[in-house]
């Protein structure tokens, strides 16, 4: 039989597991709120920082007793030395809970004042009054939330980055492979697959440098506003002392010189950013969509592209290969724009002075930046990479193809170059065979018009 122990809050007496790290108010919430995921573990290790900085500040603003600070910072250095499943232990609450992270923020404090009397039993340290110093929940979660997501983008990048590495390689390959291009999913006409492929690079690189110019966006930290913004009960210094140990723990520019009324009740950076993290997310679906499609068949589709064969496609049909890699990326795209409507709504919720939607708000946020990280590593390594040309297959679809007609235009004129591509399909016939029939032009003339690498406009020299 599980043993417990009882301890008091200021509702009255709670029956906690005995080895349990938390106090009463974890354990009520672990109770009343017992549903959907947990709370990100990169929450909970921002907040422990966020607890040590505090003890740090207050020590040197001689706003503590010596003892009980040196005892909080060493209580959370030695729970920040654990790994995520050890750390995960002692931080059983969900995110949906109070909107304000309140009961996170309690189970931090608890956790920190418990490890702390283990460490030492002299001295009593208190979650409210010690580890909780100078700090209120309506600004330690709202900073969590803008220091997780900072780190969370910057991992982004790096894998926005990745990929962008691994399609240049491509573009570069192949930049003087022709395929024919397609518009309105009909055909059109010629293009290389390098330039085909620049425009995906171009895409994502653009995606990157929208996500940088925010990267200041989420740096502005609500540490300092307390309660509803004004700051009680927070000596004078202690936000901007955070701040700047936050630059020292993270090695990002962060500051606490924000209105802090706005830090408490809104969270436009966390939205605004996240917007820019969808639009990542639509670029990546349409790359992902556009090389299984072309890598579609191999014998009834277009298959104009190889893809490598990383596991199998069917547990049925031998042999069959998948694009299972832009399947799991265009699957993590669809929940980005799912978790941006999420973030969206959440952000309005800001009710007079305190959004009270902020766990699911930052759950989501960081939900997006991890999916997308990870298939992103994961399309760019296992397929990008491994992704070839059949470039028999793409000279093929490039003869048959009738908007070549495109090049003759200049020559005689867009009317009776319609009529030529119009009696080359009616008969089956080729373009040449049709332009010809025409009398039109001779073959030399066709020969030197139809040159579908000269269509591309690429330098051939290069």
């Amino acid at each position: 039989m599980t043993e417990y122990r009882i301890e008091e809050d200021t509702l009255g007496p709670v029956k906690i597991p005995a080895e349990a790290l938390w106090g009463p108010q974890t354990e009520r919430s672990r109770n009343n709120f017992p549903t959907g995921e947990l709370m990100p573990i990169v929450i909970i290790r921002a907040m422990l920082n966020i607890k040590k900085a505090a003890a740090e500040s207050n020590l040197e603003l001689k706003n503590i007793d010596q003892a009980k600070g040196e005892l909080i910072i060493r209580a959370v250095d030695s729970l920040l030395a654990l790994s995520d499943d050890e750390l995960r232990a002692d931080f059983p609450l969900h995110v949906y809970q109070t909107g304000s992270g309140t009961q996170t923020n309690m189970n931090v404090n608890e956790v920190v004042a418990n490890k702390a009397m283990q460490l030492d039993p002299s001295i009593e340290i208190l979650p409210n009054d010690d580890v909780n110093r100078g700090q209120s929940s309506n600004d330690t979660f709202p900073t969590a939330m803008n220091v997780a997501a900072v780190e969370a983008v910057a991992q982004l990048e790096e894998a926005a980055q990745h990929l962008i590495d691994e399609l240049t390689k491509k573009q570069k390959q192949y930049w003087k492979t022709v395929k024919i291009g397609r518009t309105h999913l009909q055909d059109a006409t010629p293009l290389t697959f390098g330039q085909e492929v620049s425009g995906w690079v171009s895409m994502v690189q653009h995606d990157l440098d929208y996500l940088k110019e925010l990267d200041d966006t989420l740096l502005e930290l609500a540490i300092g506003g307390t309660a509803v913004g004004t700051g009680l009960n927070a000596v004078p210094g202690f936000a901007d002392m955070i701040a700047a140990k936050f630059k020292e723990y993270y090695g990002f520019d962060f500051t606490a010189k924000s209105n802090k009324f706005y830090g408490l009740a809104a969270h436009s950076g966390i939205n605004v950013v996240h917007g820019a993290i969808k639009s990542l997310a639509a670029d990546l679906m349409k790359i992902a969509n556009d090389v299984r499609f072309l890598a579609s068949g191999p014998r009834a589709a277009y298959n104009e592209l190889n893809i490598p064969a990383n596991e199998p496609g069917s547990s049925i049909m031998p042999g069959k290969v998948n694009p299972t890699q832009a399947e799991a990326i265009t699957m993590a795209a669809t929940r980005v724009m799912g978790n941006d409507v999420t973030i969206d709504v959440a952000c309005s919720q800001g009710n007079f002075e305190m959004n009270v939607y902020k766990p699911v708000m930052i759950a989501a946020f960081l939900e997006s930046a991890d999916l997308l990280r990870g298939t992103m590593m994961g399309f760019a390594d296992k397929m990008i990479a491994g992704m070839t040309v059949n470039e028999e297959r793409m000279k093929e679809l490039v003869d048959n193809s009738l908007m070549t007609v495109t090049a003759l235009s200049p020559h005689i004129g867009y009317h009776d170059s319609a009529k030529i591509a119009q009696q080359a399909d009616k008969e089956g016939t080729t373009l040449r065979e049709a332009a010809l029939k025409s009398g039109k032009l001779t073959a030399e003339q066709f020969d030197e018009w139809v040159d579908p690498l000269k269509m591309t406009n690429i330098d051939q020299d290069n």
